[in-house]
């Protein structure tokens, strides 16, 4: 393996962590700048985010849902087993899994599966996909899936 490529893994590893750091604190405005500029979110079950500004009203929805059913606006995304695929120089694709909880406690869990670019010597994601494997009884997002389905 050469330095580049280990170069690239730990911004890599560092850009995934700072996506949730930022995400869990409601800084959305820097997760946007973790996204190329036609940067793709897809949150599982929901439409695919598109671009800085659907990534932003996807976000600001989530964090808007958490905040009316939860008595302190606390979540945390634990990541681990990230597993990066360096490609090129400017592209790379990884996954990982991820346990998140609230103050609620064990919320949900899952699956990112990430692709990177490399642009303006910045790792950033071109494409993130969350897949839910699951969440606790009583959870918001069990709460959250209920409302949906009781909205058709």
């Amino acid at each position: 393996m050469e330095t580049w490529e280990l170069i690239a893994r730990e911004q890599i590893r560092d850009l995934v962590a700072g996506y949730a750091q930022l995400a869990d604190t409601g800084r959305f405005d820097a997760v946007l700048e973790l996204f190329a500029e036609d940067g793709v979110l897809h949150g599982g079950d929901q439409p695919e985010a598109r671009g800085r500004d659907g990534i932003r009203a996807f976000l600001s929805g989530t964090g808007s849902s958490l905040k009316a059913v939860t008595s302190a606006p606390l979540i945390r995304h634990h990541v681990s087993n990230l597993r990066i695929e360096v490609l090129s120089r400017d592209e790379a694709r990884g996954t990982s899994y991820f346990f998140v909880v609230t103050d609620r406690g064990p919320d949900h869990w899952g699956r990112y599966r990430d692709e990177y670019v490399r642009r303006d010597g910045r790792w950033l994601f071109r494409h993130r996909r969350a897949r839910l494997d699951g969440f606790a009884p009583g959870s918001w997002t069990a709460e959250r899936r209920a409302r949906e389905a009781a909205r058709g």
